[in-house]
């Protein structure tokens, strides 16, 4: 009597830290949620989830009209009927994975100063937010750190 107590205690106890596990793998996933003050302050991100995964459109631009007085286009895509879409509200992030240890991958970013797309992958370290685009595989890429917006 007293081992099938013990038995049930254990098995309990280990499918409860079992789903504990879980449940701190996803927030440790989630832990990038939030808006982040890119790298000069140029603009503020918001990252989301979008399905399976992590998603990121820009939510505010420290000059957000051009030198006409006009909302700033995507003028550089170059898909020419992507170029009348706002820069504020448009997705630059897009297909991050968590891949534990504070580490997101298998994304790509959008860079609407240059038109182009890349390979992306993202590191939390505490507030900073290291963001790597690269073409190829990430030895060749340059890596910029964005601030969590409190």
């Amino acid at each position: 009597m007293r081992r099938a107590w013990f038995t049930g205690a254990f098995l309990g106890l280990a499918f409860f830290l079992f789903s504990m596990a879980g449940a701190f793998a996803q927030q440790g996933g989630d832990a990038i949620l939030g808006k982040w003050l890119t790298a000069g302050g140029k603009s503020v991100v918001e990252i989301y989830k979008c399905d399976d995964a992590y998603c990121g459109k820009i939510v505010w631009l420290k000059e957000p009209l051009d030198k006409d007085g006009k909302e700033k286009l995507d003028t550089k895509n170059p898909d020419e009927s992507k170029r009348n879409r706002k820069i504020v509200g448009l997705q630059i992030l897009s297909g991050f994975k968590y891949k534990g240890e504070n580490k997101w991958e298998g994304g790509k970013i959008y860079d609407p100063e240059k038109g182009k797309t890349y390979k992306c992958k993202a590191k939390l370290e505490g507030d900073n937010l290291k963001i790597r685009g690269y073409i190829g595989f990430s030895l060749i890429g340059r890596t910029t750190t964005w601030t969590r917006k409190k």
